[in-house]
């Protein structure tokens, strides 16, 4: 490999050289390729480097109103059944700006690339234009057309050079193209107004002092020092972290950036990260957070139960652990929020809370009949209070069962995790529940790398759902969540399409949803076992499902209130008046 490496290297510098002799077009070839992820136009997510062992990855400019890159793209896919069985990857990349995914009808992935820092930094200029790129170097070894010119090679020649491990003859050609408009670049980004307002917004509620986030937005000099891991991540999509499909639902907890905002970041770092003035808003923010979270918005917890401290090894595996505890409230009450506070973030990978009845039984076996749940516990679970107007009744005989699910760390540590609990005044208006849906039955081969399965439940009355959470472990790829209504027809609630095992989010649906009694519930789960998920611990063995990590699991949490009869026909007639809006567009004296 080393050797190949060389050889590789070789190559690009005389191509490089090449084309500086002989295009006054601005050359590309010989430059490297940094990591992105971009969704294409079928919602599916797309990480270049996740490619790493293709021999080839060829990038087709595309421009929709581009009649020449239109006609490349024909060629370009049929290169692309080609080399289908030779593992190269062919890709379009499309940095129009407005332009809806539903306007494409390709079979290969269109990566829509709406901020444009991609094109950008790829420093593309030409629509029919492709680049091709050697995953062992990541290192652009082609520009130019598809189909080849009169004297001159073409993409499947160099194709073939780069799998063949030889040198690409003619590593520049003139593609027949549009000119791309990527627009001007805002290079006049302020520090103070445009950049930190972003941070604080989005960014420093994990890292600060003490934060989950692995280190602090204290100051400017802090943020400067970490911008190309800012560039990076923002990229790449790994931060913030938010995995939901844009175009699929509106959440009130959503933590994504704008395509503003990471045009502004990305533009400001690209520019050297300046700061105008003395001003910094970072360093003068009150970055102190309170112990609960909840505290915030209704001060400090009503009740507090403790969890037994549990003893966490410093290596090894450590099994699931239910700890059941008595209610100490001493009251019926109805909670009208719930937090765990961990005690050792760095070992608790999450806390699972409910709470029920012992009988003798229970009392037998050591176990509780569930009567509802309170809220939970792993990095991404948003900590606010129940929906307004709506709690949990918590009858002051029941008992707590606390699922905790720790990893090592090669640091033996003490785990003493408390839960506190805000309760109402008066009862509140409505019942929230939340319950779970489980596929055991799971089945993953060996080396799949898009496995699918499904979950399904029905909705046994009238409801507005609040929250969806799916979850998975190590191998989790994508998941969605859909509705099968009572007609017939089907609408995706959430589509999940960069699943990411480190972050356990409950997505919250900015507007309750409404969905008629007989409603079905569709949970489905994809998982990667191949080798290419770096995250896998094992593609080689057939999975299904199991507590730890690296087994797998098809799992979901609803949460819902029900609705009574008059309740349910004012939301029926809202949602078919919406129907006939989306119809028809606006409705009489609404304009």
């Amino acid at each position: 490999m080393f050797v190949k490496l060389i050889n590789r290297a070789a190559r690009i510098a005389a191509a490089a050289a090449l084309v500086v002799c002989s295009s006054s077009m601005a050359s590309v070839v010989g430059s490297q390729v940094d990591n992105f992820r971009l969704l294409d136009h079928n919602g599916v997510s797309h990480e270049l480097y996740y490619y790493r062992d293709a021999p080839a990855i060829a990038l087709l400019v595309h421009d929709s109103q581009c009649q020449a890159a239109n006609q490349a793209q024909q060629d370009f896919a049929a290169l692309a059944e080609t080399y289908r069985q030779r593992g190269v990857e062919f890709f379009l990349l499309n940095s129009e700006t407005g332009v809806s995914r539903d306007a494409f009808d390709q079979s290969l992935p269109v990566l829509m690339d709406d901020a444009q820092i991609i094109g950008r930094a790829l420093n593309v200029t030409t629509a029919g234009e492709v680049l091709l790129v050697d995953p062992d170097t990541w290192s652009v070894v082609y520009q130019g057309g598809v189909a080849a010119a009169a004297t001159a090679g073409d993409l499947r020649d160099a194709i073939d050079s780069v799998v063949a491990n030889e040198e690409v003859a003619a590593p520049h050609t003139v593609a027949q193209g549009c000119n791309l408009d990527l627009g001007d670049v805002v290079t006049q980004v302020s520090y103070a107004e445009d950049v930190a307002p972003i941070l604080l917004e989005k960014c420093v509620n994990c890292h600060h002092q003490g934060g989950i986030g692995s280190w602090a937005m204290s100051d400017y000099n802090m943020v400067r020092g970490f911008s190309l891991m800012i560039r990076e991540v923002v990229r790449t999509k790994r931060m913030p972290p938010w995995h939901a499909d844009p175009e699929t639902g509106h959440w009130s907890n959503d933590r994504s950036l704008s395509t503003e905002e990471v045009q502004t970041l990305v533009n400001w770092i690209e520019a050297g990260a300046p700061k105008e003035g003395a001003a910094d808003p970072l360093a003068e923010a009150d970055l102190s957070f309170p112990t609960w979270e909840i505290s915030a918005v209704l001060g400090e917890p009503d009740y507090v139960i403790d969890i037994p401290a549990t003893e966490v090894p410093a290596t090894g595996v450590v099994d699931y652990i239910d700890q059941y505890v008595e209610n100490t409230i001493g009251k019926d009450v109805w909670v009208q929020a719930a937090e765990i506070l961990p005690g050792d973030r760095t070992v608790l990978h999450h806390t699972i809370s409910i709470f029920g009845e012992r009988s003798w039984f229970d009392k037998l076996v050591g176990d509780i009949t569930p009567l509802g749940a309170l809220r939970h516990y792993a990095p991404g679970i948003s900590n606010r209070p129940f929906p307004e107007n709506t709690g949990v009744f918590l009858p002051k005989d029941a008992v707590f069962e606390f699922q905790m699910h720790y990893t090592t760390t090669g640091r033996a540590t003490v785990d003493q995790s408390k839960m506190g609990i805000w309760v109402y005044e008066e009862p509140p208006e409505n019942t929230v529940r939340s319950f779970f849906m489980q596929n055991r039955r799971i089945e993953i081969p060996a080396h799949a790398a898009n496995h699918r399965e499904e979950k399904r439940t029905k909705i046994p009355k009238d409801a507005l759902l609040y929250s969806l959470l799916p979850h998975a472990h190590y191998r989790g790829k994508a998941a969605e969540f859909r509705a099968v209504y009572p007609d017939g027809s089907e609408e995706i609630l959430l589509s999940v399409p960069q699943y990411d095992f480190n972050w356990q989010t409950a997505y919250e649906f900015a507007e309750p949803k409404f969905v008629p009694a007989g409603t079905e519930l569709v949970q489905t789960g994809w998982w990667d076992n191949s080798a290419r998920n770096l995250a896998n611990p094992d593609p080689s063995i057939d999975v299904e499902w199991g507590d730890q990590s690296w087994e797998e699991m098809l799992f979901g949490e609803v949460t819902l209130r029900f609705v009574e009869a008059e309740e349910a026909r004012a939301l029926k007639a809202k949602l078919n008046r919406s129907v006939i809006t989306a119809q028809r567009g606006t409705p009489p004296n609404e304009g």
